[in-house]
């Protein structure tokens, strides 16, 4: 019998629905941008003119689809009015990391061969270094508060600079959307380089439809119309997980906070002054705020969910946090998943002993992604037991098939599966325990060590309130694990090597105890807010001799 079809519409699944959105039912909900004069405050329904007539914009100076648009740019409401602008008059949204270093910003630009340029005025200064060597830019476009300071081409090196208000205020409040097909390119986002050059990830009209979906569902962020939302995590940070879009689409209220957003007190006075019920950052974000609440004795009581993802939540923080009322809900994904991979919700009938051990791995894989994980050198898929532990690898509609330009094009298994890097291990009820990445896990005597685990289990003394561990080369257990830790303030100074492995004992495996602990000020970050080991492994000294002699025995 042949195959019958459904009777269903052929209904594209673009972005241009979550504006259809945004313009027809959220129109008196507010965007809310701090700025350096004080408070800026719109709404969808005065956002969707301007987004239409940004739109006349990018056609008037000659952007077709498919047409790469790059912004260099804080969160604010202009950035947000480029998110629907630019791919859904059929270009594709290319957000720049601002933290990267010249030279990865030159490559992405170059890679990716953006067309035109959006920068906040406040982020010029980062363009200065790439004058003359980004080629594909015919246009830039400068987001200020005035008419942009005359600038020549000489001058700049790339093009005369345009204003964004002048631009917007020649076009008319209405434009005629095209029609898009869904697998057609809506965005691409860069990994953030920490090996090698970073490579481009493209998502599709489809996979940010579905993604946006799947943000929404209860169980996984569950974020409402009822919600004011305040996404700390940078707008060029996989697209700050998704969170722009999925306001859009559930309506709810936005609140932005530019170039403060690594400052916890004009969060904390964000949050309290526009009842923010949601927030959303890595942890490095909450232990600074954290810190700040507990300090200045303020609290959040509107905040209902702080979504944390980007690395792994150390347990210590998770306590603080519930100890000032703050509920965190942790996530695991990546640029390439578009980032939303798994939540970590309590499932129905766990028992109240395990809400924290539940709440503090990486959840479980968010519907519409498949996981499974394999070893890493034999790739035989292993078994859901809470013990063996191999490569995460994924698959899904929001799950990228390749990167831009081709590189690296091993990142998917024969079978279709894409390898994400991480090494976790699942248990038999579905929750995933990251243990570290493929090129952070140490190897030591033929047996594993998870850099993750040890750095948790540091974290969690009193006196520290960071830690990274890397694994530096032995000469007879080929690898050992070694601590950079960073003392609390009023600590520093008065924390020994000694006290942090005594305080390890009864909580690691005997052979997991480090050879050495080194006291750092702080643990590099990378542009993203991550611990960048390789910049500890690239100023390593050796292991000491005898440091701790037989520590295996």
């Amino acid at each position: 019998m042949a195959a019958v079809e459904g009777l269903m519409q052929d209904y594209e699944l673009s972005l241009q629905h979550v504006l259809w959105r945004v313009e027809r039912l959220h129109q008196k909900k507010e965007v809310v941008s701090k700025r350096d004069e004080g408070i800026h405050r719109t709404t969808y329904g005065e956002m969707v003119p301007r987004i239409n007539r940004l739109a006349g914009v990018l056609k008037r100076i000659g952007v077709k689809p498919g047409d790469r648009v790059a912004t260099l740019a804080w969160n604010n409401n202009r950035h947000l009015e480029l998110y629907y602008a630019v791919p859904c008059m059929g270009a594709v949204l290319h957000t720049l990391n601002l933290r990267l270093f010249p030279q990865h910003l030159e490559f992405i630009i170059n890679d990716a061969e953006d067309k035109v340029l959006f920068v906040d005025q406040s982020l010029l200064p980062l363009l200065k270094p790439l004058a003359g060597k980004i080629p594909s830019i015919q246009t830039m476009v400068l987001m200020g508060d005035g008419p942009a300071t005359a600038m020549t081409a000489k001058e700049n090196g790339l093009a005369d600079f345009l204003d964004y208000e002048t631009l917007l205020a020649a076009e008319s409040e209405s434009y005629p959307w095209p029609k898009l097909s869904e697998r057609m390119a809506a965005a691409m986002c860069y990994t953030s380089g920490t090996t090698g050059n970073p490579k481009g990830v493209v998502y599709s009209h489809r996979s940010q439809f579905i993604h946006t979906m799947g943000v929404l569902q209860g169980d996984n962020l569950g974020l409402t119309e009822n919600d004011a939302l305040l996404p700390v995590v940078p707008m060029f940070h996989a697209n700050s997980w998704g969170l722009p879009y999925a306001a859009g689409m559930a309506g709810s209220k936005v609140v932005f906070a530019g170039r403060f957003s690594a400052d916890p007190k004009s969060i904390v006075e964000l949050s309290q002054q526009e009842e923010v019920t949601f927030l959303a950052g890595v942890p490095t974000v909450w232990i600074g705020l954290a810190g700040y609440l507990k300090e200045s004795g303020q609290s959040l009581p509107k905040v209902r969910t702080v979504v944390c993802g980007g690395s792994a939540i150390p347990q210590a923080l998770m306590e603080a946090m519930d100890a000032l009322g703050l509920r965190m809900l942790h996530a695991w994904g990546m640029t390439e998943t578009s980032p939303l991979g798994s939540v970590a919700r309590v499932s129905a009938g766990s028992k109240p002993a395990d809400e924290l051990k539940l709440r503090l791995t990486q959840g479980r894989v968010a519907p519409g992604v498949e996981i499974r994980i394999s070893d890493p050198t034999s790739g035989e898929e292993l078994p859901w037991d809470g013990v063996a532990f191999g490569e995460i690898q994924v698959r899904g509609p929001w799950i990228a098939r390749a990167y831009h330009n081709g590189y690296d094009p091993d990142k998917l298994t024969e079978d279709g599966w894409f390898r994400t890097g991480d090494v976790a291990k699942i248990s038999p009820d579905g929750y995933i325990q990251i243990v570290d990445r493929t090129k952070d896990v140490i190897k030591s005597g033929g047996e594993w060590i998870s850099s993750v685990e040890l750095e948790n289990a540091v974290m969690a003394h009193p006196k520290i309130i960071e830690a990274a561990v890397i694994g530096l080369p032995h000469p007879k257990w080929d690898e050992r694990p070694v601590v950079y830790a960073v003392a609390r303030p009023e600590f520093k100074g008065n924390v020994t090597q000694e006290e942090i492995i005594e305080f390890l004992k009864d909580k690691v495996a005997k052979w997991w105890l480090p050879d050495e602990v080194r006291f750092i000020d702080e643990v590099p970050k990378t542009s993203v807010g991550k611990f960048d080991k390789k910049v500890l492994r690239a100023n390593a000294v050796p292991i000491q001799e005898g440091v701790k002699e037989g520590v295996r025995k």
